[in-house]
């Protein structure tokens, strides 16, 4: 069973729409939304079974040039 999470990312200034370029790119996410607040993405995706979750989003998100800082929320059951 894949885990469903939920990153909420910073982009650097002026960078939010190249980065959401970049994460598209990778095919990695079910949904990508641009957001208001604090963050300016949030990032809908599965972690593959069996797969570390902080390694999976360190190896196959953050490396992506503009990220400045993520939060993720681990999902449990849905309702």
């Amino acid at each position: 069973m894949t885990t469903c999470v939920f990153v909420q990312i910073r982009c650097r200034p002026g960078t939010t729409y190249a980065v959401a370029e970049r994460i598209v790119l990778k095919e990695i996410h079910s949904e990508l939304y641009s957001t208001s607040g604090e963050f300016d993405l949030l990032l809908k995706l599965y972690i593959p079974e069996g797969a570390d979750v902080g390694k999976y989003i360190n190896d196959n998100l953050l490396d992506v040039e503009g990220i400045e800082r993520s939060l993720t929320t681990l999902t449990f059951s849905a309702f």
